[in-house]
């Protein structure tokens, strides 16, 4: 199924079950939050999607603890569950989605090599962290970080147990 067709559908869901989402994103620099809101009717469940790209934006705009990035970077499981959390609750939603990573082909280290990406789901109930390597070109990259995204939230509401309420 066609992207947008998959997103559209998404929406759809969201909607059916009152639920909200907002988006943080780094490496993904807004690619995300543009695809959801290039659909019709976006506006009923995407509350909001912020651009934190730099280390000061996660800590001023999303209130990333400044010392967790110290300690573990930017790039990384701590990070990235800071802000799934923190958007979610900062901008009242059921669903906060964040995305952290190295899309190259300069900023790797041996430890963190380009292509690595973090990208947390949390819920008032559960925290999903996803990790991944792309080794591909930035715009590859960003397409590849919607798809898990997209897979993880379809994975989402096709089972039951996960529905969420307010």
């Amino acid at each position: 199924m066609d992207i947008l067709k998959r997103i559209e559908k998404l929406i759809k869901d969201f909607s059916e079950q009152n639920l909200k989402i907002s988006i943080a994103e780094s490496c993904t620099g807004g690619f995300i939050s543009h695809m959801f809101t290039n659909i019709s009717g976006a506006s009923k469940v995407f509350e909001r999607g912020i651009v934190c790209y730099s280390n000061q934006a996660k800590i001023d705009l999303l209130n990333v603890d400044p010392i967790t990035i110290e300690k573990f970077g930017a790039v990384s499981e701590n990070v990235v569950k800071e802000l799934a959390s923190n958007i979610r609750v900062l901008s009242n939603v059921d669903i906060g989605i964040a995305i952290s990573g190295i899309a190259g082909p300069t900023g790797g280290t041996p430890e963190k090599p380009v292509g690595l990406v973090f990208i947390c789901i949390s819920t008032e109930k559960e925290t999903s962290i996803l990790e991944y390597n792309f080794k591909t070109d930035r715009i590859t990259f960003k397409k590849r970080v919607l798809d898990k995204i997209i897979q993880f939230l379809e994975e989402f509401f096709s089972d039951r147990n996960h529905k969420v309420r307010k």
